[in-house]
């Protein structure tokens, strides 16, 4: 009866209940953020590359892309569309490693279609390849790539459960968040790097600029930038202005002089051409912010100092002029255009500051502070990738561009697999007698060096007593202190650290790169080679933070127990026996007091009777029966000094070893018809 009278009362409040804790529960389902272990922001080069590595991984991961397809930077810039990324499809080599080294596009995969020399026979490719490629990649790969999704905004939520004690909260521009453990940032260099000066409205930007050379004809040009956008740009319209002025306030550097790529590219410097052969164009050096522009009632555009233009007032009727004080003002002519062309900064607006991604300095509005290990300094978890990773080389290396920082990607990416899924680093053993043909190989070979000079290297780890080594690829050169920890390798026994660099006096704006006699032929002469060259570095113990950090100026890496440069070679081939491997050998070999020369038998089994110590060749080979071969001079001369016994007297026939066997006895002996002689019970007695 209890049961029947409560119905009523409490069946529709029981439903009402019901509803509302239902519509409770859908609406926490539906704020509830889509997990991730990786969320990669960007599906440009440096993003896709990640994916791909996280996807042969079997990592749960998903990119974000704002636009509807890869690599939406492209389609747009640079703007005049020639990459000027070389693609260069003959070497007359077939490694595919090496090949690597002189093509400056592709992606790493195991996808030997995924080359770009299959998409363009441009020395210089059009950026419209580039994007046929990435979408390639992205589609032949199956990556997972969530398209049309902006990210409007990055958060930290703390939570203990989480790998790094955070999470990271991704909010797009529909409302949907998304939960991530760990944070990968691909997206670039994007926003547009601005000078306030007066009349920076009067300014035509890179970005938006006409690319039409029709729409400059017969004008006064001038172009406020160094760098390759800049002269692009003045390439593009050289032939139609009356005259073009370029304004920065550092002086040109040239690529080939400085040996960083991202410096002014002889594809680009006619301008170079003109101005010192005076043909009305011209360099000039200034700050920025010092200057203003006005305009004047033609609609013509004035240069002038900032400290001349009064607060509201930018005409330049009533303005003072500088070529009012100084007749012979480089810059007095007026100007049609003015065109900015100063380069691009991260964009730091969708990152909370709790991410502390910057630190507000100069050099950090352009990219965001990160480790050697291209880690956030602010933010455990946060890793910058690919352009906007330069900061760990700029100027130095190829980090800020696709054949270096697909490197780079990589090494995060084994980072992560020893951090977070407790993967070593990969690593290939050999026994000792190998380290010099592997670290041959490798600088004839390996891309990732000789692209990455002086930021990642390769390290061989030594085992106890020197016996044999672990090899690893690739690491970043200045996380040696962690190496441990980064690798889950030990480095108890002493360690090579192999790197590629050019020599400390060669690059720079100022050096004259073409002077006589630059080139080092003569191996004792090798710490002086200017041009790219091997250095292995030596260490008994695996150097400290500190000793890193208060490492040599102008030195990658602390001052070692040992180094040896690998003189240059014009052809970078470094396999002359006598030039490079010998050299390289002894080096090796005063460092583990050891010979490791191979030997034949002979030679190692003389070695067996007057030397304590064997070459690790014969203690690996011959002391195993890996190496002995068996002749008629040996068996006389173990008779004759009595190690061997005359199994000729005992009805013994000898076969030789380079014959097929049938029964064969010791020491290449078989058995004569009648019972056998008792063989030796050791090859120590049979020795």
């Amino acid at each position: 009866m209890g049961l029947s009278v409560a119905a009523p009362l409490w069946g529709p409040l029981g439903l009402f209940l019901a509803i509302a804790l239902h519509s409770a529960l859908s609406v926490h389902r539906a704020s509830a953020p889509a997990h991730r272990d990786y969320c990669v922001l960007g599906a440009g080069p440096a993003g896709l590359q990640m994916a791909y590595f996280l996807q042969q991984a079997g990592r749960d991961y998903t990119v974000f892309e704002r636009a509807p397809g890869p690599g939406s930077f492209f389609t747009r810039y640079p703007r005049h569309r020639k990459l000027i990324s070389i693609n260069k499809r003959y070497t007359g080599k077939a490694n595919a490693e090496f090949n690597l080294r002189h093509d400056w596009n592709s992606l790493l995969s195991h996808d030997p279609q995924l080359l770009f020399r299959h998409y363009s026979s441009a020395y210089f490719p059009d950026a419209s390849d580039m994007v046929r490629y990435l979408g390639d990649f992205a589609d032949r790969l199956g990556l997972q790539v969530r398209y049309n999704t902006t990210i409007t905004h990055v958060a930290l939520n703390k939570d203990r459960r989480a790998w790094n004690g955070h999470y990271f909260i991704l909010t797009d521009q529909k409302g949907h968040t998304f939960q991530c453990s760990v944070l990968l940032v691909a997206t670039g260099l994007s926003v547009p790097n601005q000078v306030d000066v007066p009349g920076s409205e009067y300014m035509d930007g890179y970005e938006s600029v006409s690319v039409d050379p029709k729409d400059f004809v017969g004008q006064n040009v001038l172009i406020l930038g160094r760098g390759n956008a800049a002269f692009e740009t003045a390439e593009n319209i050289l032939g139609v202005t009356n005259f073009i002025h370029m304004l920065s306030r550092s002086r040109v550097r040239l690529s080939w002089a400085t040996h960083y790529v991202g410096d002014l590219r002889a594809i680009n410097n006619g301008l170079l051409d003109t101005y010192q052969l005076k043909s009305l164009d011209g360099l000039l050096e200034s700050d920025l912010t010092d200057l203003a522009i006005v305009k004047d009632h033609k609609g013509k555009f004035h240069i002038t100092l900032k400290a001349f233009v009064e607060e509201g007032n930018q005409d330049a009727d009533a303005v003072t002029l500088p070529q009012d004080e100084s007749d012979n003002f480089a810059m007095r002519v007026p100007y049609d255009r003015v065109i900015r062309c100063l380069g691009w900064n991260f964009d730091f607006s969708i990152f909370s500051k709790s991410l502390r991604l910057s630190s507000g300095g100069d050099f950090s509005k352009k990219y965001p502070l990160v480790r050697a290990s291209y880690e956030s300094k602010g933010s455990r978890g946060l890793f910058i990738l690919g352009t906007a990773s330069h900061s760990v080389d700029y100027r130095k290396s190829a980090g800020g561009f696709i054949h270096g920082f697909r490197y780079t990607a990589r090494a995060v990416h084994r980072l992560l697999e020893q951090r977070h899924h407790g993967v070593a680093w990969p690593a290939t053993e050999h026994p000792v007698t190998q380290l010099a043909s592997a670290i041959i190989r490798r600088i004839n070979e390996a891309s990732g060096l000789y692209q990455m000079f002086s930021v990642l290297a390769d390290v061989v780890l030594m085992k106890e007593n020197a016996t044999a080594f672990e090899y690893l690829e690739e690491f970043p050169m200045q996380m040696l202190a962690q190496l441990e920890t980064i690798t889950g390798r030990k480095a108890r026994h002493g360690l090579f650290v192999v790197n590629m660099e050019y020599g400390r006096n060669f690059s720079g704006p100022d050096k004259d790169v073409f002077y006589y006699d630059r080139s080092v032929g003569y191996t004792e002469d090798a710490w002086l080679s200017n041009f790219l060259h091997p250095v292995i570095y030596y260490y008994r113990h695996l150097p400290t933070e500190q000793e890193v950090r208060f490492r040599p100026a102008d030195w990658p890496l602390p001052r070692p127990a040992a180094i040896h440069h690998v003189v240059e070679d014009f052809l970078t081939d470094w396999t002359a026996p006598v030039g490079h491997i010998l050299p390289l050998r002894r080096f090796l070999e005063n460092c583990l007091d050891m010979d490791l020369r191979s030997f034949y038998a002979e030679s190692c089994f003389l070695f067996a009777l007057t030397r304590q110590k064997l070459p690790p060749f014969c203690q690996q080979g011959y002391l195993r029966t890996q190496g002995l071969v068996a002749t008629e001079n040996l068996r006389q001369h173990g008779v004759e000094s009595g190690l061997l016994q005359d199994y000729a007297a005992a009805g013994w026939h000898w076969q030789d070893s380079n014959q097929q066997p049938g029964h064969q006895g010791p020491g290449g002996y078989t058995p004569a018809p009648g019972p056998p002689g008792q063989p030796s019970d050791s090859n120590k007695e049979e020795l």
